[in-house]
């Protein structure tokens, strides 16, 4: 086999992960709340006037357990979509994120975040509106939160609209779920100055979940059901639910540390670059 070929085979596997996590029968993130925790109240408003559904709040009780939930969800169906802006926040959506944890910081509750996004939108109207200044925001709030914290990449995980979500004291991610600074598409075009040469790039940013725990980012990857979390949402949540409990069994045995928190990202600083040849264009 050739180096070429065996190139193109990568390339079509990382793909196959891709569409793995962005099948549309998939579980969003309001599904395994859903099946993962009982009694979902969802509150509404950033408490300035804004209520972005691209991002939902709440509280909630995994087992005994009170938490405060924070999801990132894209819609099912297509008017829900575009209710949800396919699950891109709008600034309003994390000012209610922020409003979420300072709830959780007040009441001494453990919080959940379930992550979902290809990215935060880039719209003109939302820049105008102060959305790296939102996101900023709520990752401020998130290293400061006084609480147990738990993320769960469930999907997508895309870029600084999922950051403002992730900054757990633990981060689990589901097997067929990935993180990246750009989506494929988007790195092709910036590597190879053709989006089209998505798998490529897909292969070339590595997103396979194992490579997050490897790296420090995650701490343990959620097995799926055979074939993927689409086959059998139940099944999903039924793997999910119990690394939840134990993470957060352990963390409030622990106690939390804001500043070791904090210390955990910034001791996320080592890469390895690509080979020449894999990110030249042409």
């Amino acid at each position: 086999m050739t180096a070429g070929s065996e190139g193109a085979r990568e390339a079509d596997r990382a793909w196959e992960r891709i569409e793995l996590s962005r099948h549309p029968e998939r579980p969003y993130s309001l599904d395994l709340v859903a099946r993962c925790l009982e009694d979902f109240t969802e509150l509404h408003g950033d408490r300035q006037g804004g209520d972005d559904p691209a991002i939902v709040i709440g509280l909630a009780r995994l087992g005994p357990r009170p938490v405060a939930v924070v999801a990132n969800q894209k819609g099912r169906s297509l008017e829900e979509r575009g209710r949800r802006n396919f699950g891109m926040a709008h600034p309003e959506g994390y000012r209610k994120a922020q409003r979420l944890f300072r709830l959780a910081g007040r009441l001494r509750l453990p919080v959940l975040s379930f992550i979902d996004i290809p990215g935060a939108y880039p719209g003109v109207a939302a820049e105008e509106r102060g959305q790296a200044w939102a996101i900023a925001q709520t990752i401020e709030a998130q290293l400061t939160l006084p609480t147990p914290y738990v993320a769960v990449i469930v999907g997508e995980g895309g870029s600084g609209g999922a950051l403002a979500t992730l900054l757990a004291d633990r981060v689990l991610v589901m097997e067929h779920a990935f993180l990246t600074v750009a989506s494929p598409e988007t790195a092709a075009a910036i590597l190879f100055r053709d989006a089209g040469r998505k798998r490529q790039a897909a292969a070339a940013l590595r997103l396979e979940a194992a490579n997050l725990v490897e790296w420090g980012i995650a701490d343990e990857v959620v097995p799926e059901p055979p074939g993927g979390a689409h086959r059998d949402w139940d099944g999903a949540a039924t793997l999910l639910r119990p690394r939840l409990v134990h993470h957060l069994d352990e963390l409030v045995a622990a106690g939390v540390d804001a500043a070791r928190r904090r210390e955990r990202y910034r001791r996320i600083d080592g890469f390895a670059a690509a080979p020449e040849a894999t990110t030249r264009g042409h």
